[in-house]
C-alpha cells in the first residue's frame, strides 16, 4: 500500500484555506495548514511534505523568502512548490522565482486538483 500524498497550504486567507482543504482532503490526500511563511517552515522541516501550495503576499514572512529558505533547506529542498497567488497577475506578466509552478487566484477547485494530481503522477 503506498503512503497517502502529503500538501501544505501556506496561506494566510483562512477561508480560502479551509476551501482548498476541503478540496484535496475529498481525494484523500494528507492535508497540513501554515497561515504564514515562517509556520510554513516550521510545520514543512516536521512533517515533510510532499507538496507544497505557497501564497506570495502574507505576513512575518512572505512566499518569496519562504520559497528561498524551502530551496535552501536540504531536506526540503526537493519539494516542489506551487505559487497560488494573485500576485503575479497585477504585475501584468508571469514572475520567475523558487517555484515550480504558479496559479493564478481565485483557483477553481477542478484545476487545483489537475495541479496537485500533476505532480503525484510525476513521482509515481
Amino acid at each position: 500500500m503506498s503512503k497517502t500524498p502529503k500538501i501544505l497550504i501556506v496561506d494566510d486567507d483562512a477561508e480560502l484555506v479551509q476551501v482548498m482543504s476541503k478540496v484535496l482532503r475529498s481525494k484523500l490526500y494528507e492535508v497540513m495548514v501554515a497561515y504564514n511563511g515562517d509556520e510554513g517552515l516550521k510545520k514543512a522541516k516536521k512533517d515533510k511534505p510532499d507538496l507544497i501550495l505557497l501564497d506570495i503576499m502574507m505576513p512575518v514572512r512572505d512566499g518569496f523568502s519562504a520559497a528561498e529558505q524551502f530551496k535552501k533547506d536540504e531536506d526540503l529542498s526537493g519539494i516542489p512548490i506551487v505559487a497560488i497567488t494573485s500576485f503575479s497577475e497585477s504585475l501584468g506578466q508571469p514572475f520567475d522565482y523558487q517555484f515550480d509552478e504558479y496559479v493564478n487566484k481565485p483557483v477553481r477547485s477542478k484545476d487545483l486538483l489537475n495541479i496537485v494530481e500533476k505532480y503525484f503522477k510525476k513521482s509515481a
